[in-house]
């Protein structure tokens, strides 16, 4: 069953648990939690990600906070309406979890698995440095006619071959989830602290009715 809901979005992610578990909703009776991963890069940096759990997987686990944990489950989004707009809100949705011992961390396991389509015409541009990017957000299908719109960020050569695709062209891609800190300006001109996540991509391919276009893999 976990196999056929993984198709077309996977994580499989080991990272450390640094918050405590706060209440998120319930649906048919059925509680959510949400706490925070420490998933560390191949840099001495690490990425602080959100992730949703079910009381139901929590129960042969307990006090989570500190634990390793070795999860696999989907990137997923949803609206929350804030300050008179929608906001995306985007989570980890746990669908297996084990603790594992602190030497797994070492395996620095960040992967993930989409495959969706591009709902947005693709924005490139370049860093002060002459580097290229171009940000995608991809809508992929999920159970019961919904779907989660996942940014993507890619670079290099990857970038100048993302920044043609057209709204609606199906895509695949394998990357990893990251935190990123940036500044926003609010209505009185001071600057707050913000996080934003998306998904670094390492490899991708267009797919259309004729089947599958020849992929473009990172330079970096």
């Amino acid at each position: 069953m976990i196999e056929h809901i993984l198709e077309n979005n996977e994580v499989l992610i080991i990272g450390k648990a640094v918050s405590e578990l706060t209440y998120s909703h319930k649906v048919y009776g059925e509680g959510f939690y949400s706490f925070n991963l420490e998933v560390p890069r191949l840099s001495d940096s690490a990425d602080i990600l959100p992730v949703t759990v079910s009381e139901r997987l929590l129960a042969s686990l307990g006090n989570i906070e500190g634990k390793i944990l070795d999860i696999t489950g989907q990137f997923r989004s949803y609206n929350q309406y804030e300050e008179g707009k929608n906001r995306l809100i985007l989570t980890i949705f746990a669908l297996e979890v084990k603790e594992v011992s602190e030497e797994e961390m070492k395996k620095n396991k960040n992967t993930i698995y989409l495959s969706g389509f591009v709902c947005k015409d693709p924005v490139y541009r370049t860093t002060p440095f002459g580097r290229e990017i171009t940000d995608l957000l991809l809508a992929v299908n999920r159970s019961y006619h919904k779907s989660d719109y996942i940014p993507c960020i890619t670079w290099g050569r990857n970038a100048r071959y993302a920044q043609g695709l057209k709204t609606g062209a199906h895509i695949e891609l394998w990357g990893r989830i990251q935190s990123r800190a940036y500044q926003k300006k609010v209505e009185t001109g001071e600057a707050i602290s913000k996080v934003a996540y998306e998904v670094s991509i390492s490899k991708m391919e267009i797919l259309d009715e004729k089947g599958v276009v020849p992929e473009a893999e990172s330079s970096n």
